[in-house]
């Protein structure tokens, strides 16, 4: 389906049309989620650079781009590759949002479980802690993604050894995810 649509799309409005780059986003955000990599990974080249050249470096648009591209090479461990693609998208986030917007938690979770990956999870856990903040003030305290927060700091205190300060995260994410789900939801 996503193909059809992006031969629609490209058809309808060009090849180097920003459709046609979330298209091509949708496409190798599904492609990376089953494991094939190496067919996603030109796609998001490709919205990448027709985001750029639609609407410049510092756009809102690069950076999902910028994302997309960084989780694709994190799956595939070329973490050094990732890791400036993060930082920019971050950036781009914070300029364009200001510090305390849900799609600037999204950059900060990003580029924290990009840490988490390089084994640097002192460095991840203050994005996770803002993230979550962040999360918390957008969403209020019971929403899915307060309990992704949640769990992402769980982890990597978890992964630090303080495991007393992560088992109350854990159970309250878990809380929370029960909460908002039917009965024998797995």
């Amino acid at each position: 389906m996503y193909r059809r649509a992006l031969a629609i799309d490209e058809n309808s409005f060009g090849p180097d049309h920003p459709r046609v780059a979330t298209g091509l986003n949708n496409l190798a955000e599904l492609l990376r989620a089953t494991n094939r990599h190496a067919e996603a990974e030109p796609l998001c080249h490709w919205a990448l650079e027709i985001y750029e050249r639609s609407f410049g470096p510092d756009h809102p648009r690069v950076a999902t781009g910028l994302n997309n591209l960084g989780k694709l090479l994190r799956a595939t461990n070329r973490h050094a590759e990732a890791e400036p693609l993060c930082h920019r998208a971050l950036e781009i986030y914070e300029r364009s949002f200001g510090p305390d917007h849900p799609r600037v938690a999204t950059g900060l979770n990003n580029l924290g479980k990009l840490l988490r990956a390089t084994d640097r999870h002192v460095e991840a856990e203050p994005l996770y802690r803002r993230a979550l903040e962040i999360y918390e003030r957008s969403f209020g305290p019971d929403h899915p993604r307060v309990a992704t927060g949640l769990n992402n700091l769980a982890a990597v205190l978890g992964a630090i050894d303080r495991h007393a300060e992560a088992e109350p995260l854990y159970r309250r994410a878990l809380a929370i995810l029960r909460g908002g789900l039917r009965t024998g939801s797995p």
